[in-house]
């Protein structure tokens, strides 16, 4: 039995990640509308979450107690922001139901960002702040342009993978309500100063509170770089319906061994997250290894 709703209705719902069978239609019939699909992620963040108790309950594991925290010492109840709770549902779903690997590896980036330092007026002279995401972001598109495997769904019954042939890149933006996933739409058609620039804008309509439900949903990929605030290396949770998720950690200067001797070198870790029903560990580490390449000698991008 299938959710009555057409085909652009049923692609905007797998891309928000709501189930039809909760959705009441108000259309002929009952038919489910985009509307109706809008007004229901609506009531779900304005509504309380109980992603891990009722999850768990599905999975056959017991829910988790209830505790009364103030018996062992003071203590202070934060109420979760709208944002936190619908990731936490988000997120708590594709962790249960998404075979996560997580590839490792890292990228010597030191002339790309000398060449970045070198761009740095010229991209203030056009209202940009060119940063490391716009390189990533130019090189995680070519490396999905060659392996198209990652830069796909599948369908709902998992019987077919859905290739994309359009490059929405989701860019994770810390914001004080919490983390939300903008897309950058269309980035194989922008130029380095272009992504930048919209990163600025998107980035601070995210923190702003200012992003529209369609500016979050349509992604093929997603970027989640934490090398502006720390860590060695992290593992990044999948953000269905993609099948694929980039983690960036911050860039450290280590001595390499390079022609006979050591020398200083700036070194990027980062990790690729994938879905083991579609990728398998061969194809992920020949991604991590040709995006490392790209990164390491940014001409590569050029052929």
């Amino acid at each position: 039995m299938r959710a009555y709703a057409g085909p652009a209705v049923r692609r905007f719902a797998r891309e928000l990640g709501v189930d039809l069978f909760q959705v009441a239609g108000s259309g002929r019939k009952g038919r489910i509308l985009r509307d109706d699909v809008t007004g229901f992620v609506k009531r779900t963040l304005a509504s309380p979450v109980a992603a891990t108790a009722g999850g768990g309950a599905l999975l056959g594991i017991a829910p988790a107690p209830v505790i009364d925290f103030s018996r062992f010492g003071a203590i202070e109840n934060v109420a979760l922001s709208r944002i936190r709770r619908a990731s936490a549902a988000n997120l708590h779903r594709s962790w249960v139901t998404i075979p996560h690997v997580t590839q490792h590896d890292e990228a010597d980036i030191t002339e790309l960002e000398a060449f970045r330092r070198e761009l740095g007026e010229e991209a203030q002279a056009q209202g940009a702040k060119l940063t490391l995401l716009a390189f990533l972001i130019k090189a995680s598109v070519a490396a999905l342009k060659q392996f198209p495997d990652v830069n796909a769904s599948l369908s709902a019954d998992g019987e077919t993978l859905v290739r994309k042939r359009y490059y929405h890149l989701g860019i994770a933006v810390d914001t004080p309500n919490g983390l939300v996933v903008p897309v950058i739409r269309d980035a194989d058609r922008k130029s380095l100063l272009e992504l930048a620039k919209e990163l600025g804008e998107v980035s601070g309509r995210a923190r702003e509170g200012k992003l529209k439900i369609d500016e979050m949903s349509g992604g093929s990929f997603s970027i989640s770089s934490l090398g502006g605030i720390g860590g060695t290396a992290f593992t990044p949770i999948i953000n269905s319906p993609e099948v694929a998720i980039l983690g960036v950690s911050r860039a450290v200067t280590r001595p390499v061994y390079r022609d006979g001797q050591l020398v200083p070198r700036l070194i990027l870790p980062f990790a690729l997250s994938y879905d083991h029903r579609v990728i398998d560990g061969a194809a992920a580490a020949r991604f991590t290894t040709y995006l490392g390449r790209l990164l390491s000698d940014i001409r590569r991008l050029l052929l």
